[in-house]
């Protein structure tokens, strides 16, 4: 009988290898909006935020192993299903933005809002896509303790973060009028 503590902790580790693969695409972005005359803004909570998506990468396994939460085939087939969904709406948005997307806060003074693909629904859906994940992930194998402490944080950061991007997105536009 497969353990499903292992098949957990194997599904953390390839969202991990996702998040670092993620990190590479935005790094690189990143550095071509700042030859374009880019400027990152809100860069104080970057390391806050790195921290806190780290951790929850390593609490939501380290919970099911130590604490022996249970697999319940029902919960985690939901839970993957908006997994998957939350997954493929983060890369609807890295497609629409492009090299515009980074995990940082660039802006290009100068460059409009965009406004398709999910933009058109959503003024953050990147943020949608996070929240799900942060919170559905872990109750894949009903790790409820750091799926609440993290949503938890991660709305806190939330708050922080969009209120940075939503005023380096606002001196941008006053910029290029």
């Amino acid at each position: 009988m497969t353990d499903t503590r292992l098949l957990f902790t194997l599904l953390i580790a390839a969202v991990a290898i996702g998040r670092l693969i993620e990190l590479r695409i935005a790094e690189r972005h990143r550095q071509s909006l700042l030859a374009r005359g880019g400027r990152e803004e809100g860069a104080g909570h970057y390391p806050w935020m790195v921290a806190l998506h780290t951790a929850f990468l390593f609490s939501s396994p380290l919970e099911v192993w130590l604490l022996g939460r249970p697999f319940v085939p029902a919960l985690a087939g939901a839970m993957l299903a908006m997994l998957a969904a939350a997954v493929a709406l983060r890369w609807w948005v890295i497609g629409t933005l492009g090299e515009r997307w980074t995990t940082r806060i660039v802006v290009l003074p100068g460059a409009p809002l965009v406004t398709g693909g999910p933009f058109r629904f959503l003024r953050h859906p990147n943020y949608l896509a996070v929240v799900t994940e942060i919170a559905v992930l872990p109750l894949v194998h009903t790790a409820w303790l750091t799926a609440l402490v993290f949503s938890l944080l991660n709305a806190w950061l939330l708050f922080v973060r969009i209120r940075a991007e939503e005023a380096a997105l606002a001196s941008a536009v006053r910029s290029s009028s």
